[in-house]
């Protein structure tokens, strides 16, 4: 791998995005936090000391280096010091979705064994789960902005812990996924290759907080090069996208791609002010050939798409040095170890053009150090000094990428990897299903959504809407099935087993 993604040993994740930019910049703004008529301002010198005060406050709990600190809080300032906060005194941020239920944060909370909970107005943990956990809300936090702070950011090494994220596995529960501070040194190729970056960029991203594509195209990315970041606070409005764009002088936006389908079908994006803007950049589902069209077609912007995961981040892309070509992600960033292995035997790349596991290279900095707890899944991904995620591709004689499809029956529901199994279990619950399968269910060309394959018990009436009301009582929402079909009997296999890859074909007959 080139020097410009391996970070040096000691190395701070927070201190690399935070630090300097204080001392060069201070007065620039860091994070704007943008409503939809106003908007919020925090300096890269105020962001770098409630960051450090922040820090101090848990380092005063008491908490062991390592110890997990989960962040429970809508689209706010505080998500984004709270989680910078943790690594800035040693700890592991747990950043997670305000969507989530209860039982759903619970199981997180259990799972990581997390000692700290950071949490928004009306987002707290209560009942068992609360016990022996610490929890601090918004007023806890406040005054730890302001209070004593730390000098400098925690002495960690480029190894030691920094974040576990969850995602879906093949189970009926989310797996942790365990990163290094190593690893926002690591998105370094992504800056010039597919963002484009520079210091003078200000970069508008459509995402939550939560999800470790707004942390890190949205946050990480434009700190760690000295740029601006906005993120969006508001109602969901396809129409204010445009609007936030031309306000803020956005030179990049970054969604994923059916925010840029609602922007060109509900905003009128080619009668917009898009001056400013250089060009989108878009990553979590698959962007078609069609949207891509039709967005040049109507803004005469380039899009740029990328191909990342939980474990290793983003690491292929179209962008500035690397050519489009639709219904392609682009190719492996310079650098990135990048190969087609067979589905089955030895762990030996495969030629250009033919099929297989789409793998990283175990020495890839992005990397993820493991599942936590999970060492039988860790293993399964592992081939060799291949990681392995499942996703079936071949790669052409240029290096360009395409998909051919999952080996296994994971989701993607608006970036979100979702697993089957745990929609199932929701689900199965309800007294009136008999049997349940889930799968992805096409309802245009190029846009998918979870469906729900039901066989009823004898005598219960078909009602789509209230077992999609029971699921978003037990999901978080971008969990919960959109559609639901009602079958007389689900295909399997000779052995029994549910064939989900047959689902959506045996509800169309």
């Amino acid at each position: 791998m080139p020097d410009e993604s391996r970070a040096p040993q000691r190395f701070n994740a927070a201190r690399y995005c935070l630090a300097e930019n204080a001392r060069l910049r201070p007065d620039k703004p860091a994070l704007v936090l943008a409503g939809p008529e106003t908007a919020s301002v925090l300096t890269f010198a105020e962001a770098d000391r409630a960051v450090r005060g922040i820090a101090a406050g848990l380092e005063a709990l008491g908490l062991p280096p390592g110890a997990r600190v989960m962040i429970r809080m809508g689209n706010e300032a505080d998500y984004v010091l709270a989680y910078f906060g943790a690594l800035a005194a040693g700890l592991v941020a747990l950043p997670s979705s305000p969507q989530l239920t209860a039982e759903e944060a619970g199981f997180l909370l259990r799972d990581a064994d997390a000692s700290v909970v950071v949490h928004g107005n009306g987002i707290a943990i209560e009942g068992a789960d609360a016990q022996g956990r610490i929890l601090l809300g918004p007023e806890a936090i406040a005054a730890m902005k302001t209070g004593p702070a730390r000098e400098d950011y925690a002495d960690t090494a480029a190894e030691d812990p920094a974040t576990l994220v969850y995602t879906s596995g093949t189970t009926s529960h989310p797996k942790g996924v365990l990163h290094a501070h190593r690893a926002v040194h690591a998105r370094r190729p992504m800056h010039a290759h597919w963002l484009g970056l520079t210091e003078a960029d200000v970069m508008l991203h459509a995402g939550t907080m939560n999800w470790t594509y707004t942390l890190g195209v949205g946050i990480a990315d434009p700190w760690a090069v000295g740029a601006t970041s906005v993120v969006y606070e508001g109602p969901r409005d396809p129409g204010i996208w445009p609007a936030l764009i031309a306000r803020h002088r956005a030179t990049l936006f970054a969604a994923v791609p059916s925010v840029f389908r609602q922007l060109l079908k509900y905003a009128g994006a080619d009668a917009s002010d898009l001056s400013s803007l250089r060009h989108g950049v878009t990553a979590g589902e698959a962007l078609s050939a069609e949207l891509l069209e039709a967005w040049t077609r109507a803004t005469g912007k380039p899009l740029y798409e990328a191909l990342g995961m939980s474990e290793v981040s983003t690491y292929v892309s179209s962008g500035p040095t690397i050519p489009v070509r639709p219904g392609s992600p682009g190719r492996p960033q310079p650098g990135r170890r990048v190969a087609i292995l067979p589905v089955d035997g030895p762990p030996e790349p495969l030629p250009p053009d033919e099929v297989g596991l789409l793998a990283v290279h175990r020495s890839e900095p992005g990397l993820m150090l493991g599942y936590w707890n999970r060492p039988d899944e860790e293993a399964a991904v592992m081939r060799g000094d291949w990681f392995a995620g499942g996703d079936l591709a071949r790669l052409d004689a240029e290096g360009y990428l395409w998909f051919e499809g999952r080996n296994d029956d994971l989701m993607n529901a608006m970036g979100y990897r979702v697993s089957p199994v745990e929609v199932e279990a929701a689900l199965a619950a309800h007294p009136d299903v008999a049997e349940v399968g889930v799968a992805e269910l096409a309802v245009r060309a190029d846009v998918s959504v979870i469906g729900g394959f039901v066989v009823l018990k004898p005598g219960a009436v078909a009602d789509e809407a209230a077992l999609i009301a029971w699921c978003r009582d037990r999901l978080a929402a971008y969990k919960c099935p959109r559609a639901i079909r009602f079958l007389g009997a689900l295909p399997r296999t000779a052995n029994g087993k549910v064939q989900r890859k047959r689902l959506a074909a045996a509800s169309a007959r």
